[in-house]
């Protein structure tokens, strides 16, 4: 409890300072968590318990993400999310394959790096978008879509991982698995073709505050669970709780109820990111490091870039597209352990990947802002806002 209190204070202070500096939030959640974490000033020491209070943040966004997104309006730009995120997974790991052609790389290591840089980071774009009400605009409805399908797309990587390290998951895993994922696509289907849906009870909530918390946390939480049980995405369970709770209209109480929870445990998740950084390790190898991070940055920016504009969309806002998905998400963390555990990489390599996954969280706002520049004027089938 002490640590806790100790990292909200810091990113209050954090906050007020970076503000003052027109710097979002999220990088003042990321440097508090480089400073006050082990491999900093070591004034946190328990950094699992941070990192699973940071889940439930997790969980809270995707939750507001589904509330706010409009189903039946994705569902008409379907090819933006299935091709675009085919693409892109095909175009990294071709990328990182004449990278290892060069370096003599085994295919497992190359397979495993092309799917790491490939999944972008569903925490910290939706926030961006949200912070500036992008969400449900259409900039905001493709990336989302994008990050939706990279969520599912996690399972066969996973599965293909453990192929290429000679394992493999049990037939009633993989039968767990499908028949979830089934059952996630059936019912968002169901949703995308109903304008409206009812949830029970939902009449007897509104005047009752404490009942109203209550309910909020078991419609956010419930299927997450029932997802992370299956062996799927909880990220992905609490996109469909929102979806489901944003087509019955009931999103004004429960956001009322929630939104606190997710402020907070949403800062300490990206705190428990940025304890993932080893000060040290990147200064002793910071132009490696740095090489690696802007490679990073400029390839996922153009390859995102270019899908958009080949599917339809007009170069600036493609690029302003490709700018939200360049770093490397939360989820790319996992598939860097697993190919750890099964000796795809080594532990140098493990540390850089962990290194460079942290870095392109920290400084996406910025890229963000740098790829702002570029854009000559709004045009297309989105308008983005100017950045804040």
């Amino acid at each position: 409890m002490p640590q806790l209190v100790g990292v909200a204070f810091f990113v209050l202070i954090a906050s007020i300072l970076l503000q003052r500096f027109k710097q979002p939030s999220l990088v003042a959640y990321l440097i508090t968590g480089v400073l006050l974490g082990p491999r900093g000033f070591g004034l946190v020491t328990d950094t699992t318990t941070i990192a699973r209070l940071g889940e439930v943040g997790v969980v809270l966004l995707l939750f507001f993400a589904g509330m706010e997104l409009s189903l039946p309006e994705l569902k008409k730009q379907w090819r933006i999310p299935v091709l675009g995120t085919l693409m892109q997974i095909a175009a990294s790991v071709g990328f990182v394959a004449a990278i290892g052609w060069w370096m003599s790389w085994p295919v497992g290591r190359i397979v495993l790096l092309g799917f790491v840089i490939s999944l972008s980071s569903t925490a910290v774009v939706l926030k961006l978008l949200h912070d500036r009400g992008e969400l449900n605009g259409p900039v905001g409805r493709d990336v989302v879509g994008i990050l939706l399908a990279q969520d599912i797309a996690i399972i066969p990587m996973l599965m293909t991982i453990g192929f290429l390290a000679g394992s493999s998951p049990s037939p009633m895993t993989l039968g767990i698995q499908l028949v979830a994922g089934v059952c996630v696509i059936v019912l968002l289907g169901f949703i995308a073709s109903r304008d409206s849906i009812h949830i029970p009870l939902a009449k007897w909530l509104r005047g009752d505050r404490e009942l109203q918390v209550l309910a909020a946390f078991a419609l956010a939480f419930g299927l997450a669970f029932l997802t992370g049980i299956a062996g799927l995405s909880v990220a992905l369970g609490a996109f469909v709780g929102g979806v489901v709770v944003g087509a019955a209209r009931e999103t004004e109480w429960i956001h009322d109820a929630l939104y606190p929870f997710q402020v907070f445990f949403l800062a300490v998740f990206f705190v428990s990111i940025g304890m993932m950084i080893d000060p040290r390790f990147v200064w002793n190898r910071f132009p490696v490091l740095f090489a690696l991070l802007l490679a990073v940055l400029v390839t996922n920016t153009l390859v995102n870039g270019v899908i958009l504009r080949l599917l339809g969309r007009s170069w600036p806002n493609s690029l302003r597209g490709g700018a939200l998905l360049a770093q490397i998400g939360e989820f790319s963390f996992v598939l860097a352990a697993v190919g750890r555990q099964t000796g795809l990489i080594e532990d140098f390599a493990y540390q850089t990947t962990v290194a460079v996954i942290a870095l392109t969280l920290l400084v996406s706002p910025t890229w963000i802002r740098i790829a702002e520049l570029f854009r000559r004027k709004p045009s297309g089938p989105y308008t983005a806002r100017r950045m804040e």
